[in-house]
């Protein structure tokens, strides 16, 4: 094999793996009641791109009721005021977890979301950034946390990204709910 060969392949191999980089810190996985009642909180818009914390909250509900998770239920769609211009997210929050506490909720999901674009450039790799976090009702309490990015090669969807990354972010809570 020539030098120009083993090159070409190395430098392959580099754009392969570099391609579809991810980073997480997940936590372990939350000591949860099996079979309770779940409620899903707003996902909170830290981002540019309007919305991103609704399309995070739709692909965290299909996840979880894919993989078992029974008794989730969404916040009503009045509690969320995601806006570009005033950012209601405390406040947000808080009503949304009295609500969870009303519906008998015994543990919540929520979270953020700090990236959700096509990065600028030839090849617009599409990049997400995610934190989710269960907490218990009753109490308010975070007991799981997890937060991770992942950008997707040139050609792939935004939310195919995102929907990897936070399959991978909730693999702890899917096996300790169901």
């Amino acid at each position: 094999m020539t030098l120009h060969r083993l090159l070409v392949r190395l430098t392959a191999a580099a754009v392969f793996v570099l391609g579809g980089c991810t980073t997480v810190d997940i936590g372990a996985p939350p000591a949860v009641e099996r079979g309770a009642r779940w409620a899903l909180l707003p996902i909170m818009n830290h981002t540019e791109t309007p919305q991103a914390g609704l399309r995070a909250e739709v692909i965290v509900d299909g996840v979880l009721r894919a993989n078992g998770v029974a008794g989730l239920r969404r916040y009503p769609a009045g509690l969320n005021n995601e806006s570009l211009f005033e950012p209601l997210e405390r406040k947000q929050f808080d009503a949304a977890l009295a609500w969870a506490r009303g519906a008998g909720a015994r543990y919540a999901l929520a979270g953020a979301v700090d990236e959700w674009r096509y990065k600028v450039g030839i090849d617009g790799e599409p990049a997400v950034g995610v934190t989710l976090q269960v907490i218990d009702v009753p109490t308010g309490e975070v007991v799981w946390s997890a937060a991770g990015g992942k950008t997707g090669w040139s050609r792939e969807a935004l939310s195919a990204v995102a929907q990897k990354l936070i399959r991978q972010l909730l693999q702890p809570v899917i096996g300790a709910a169901r």
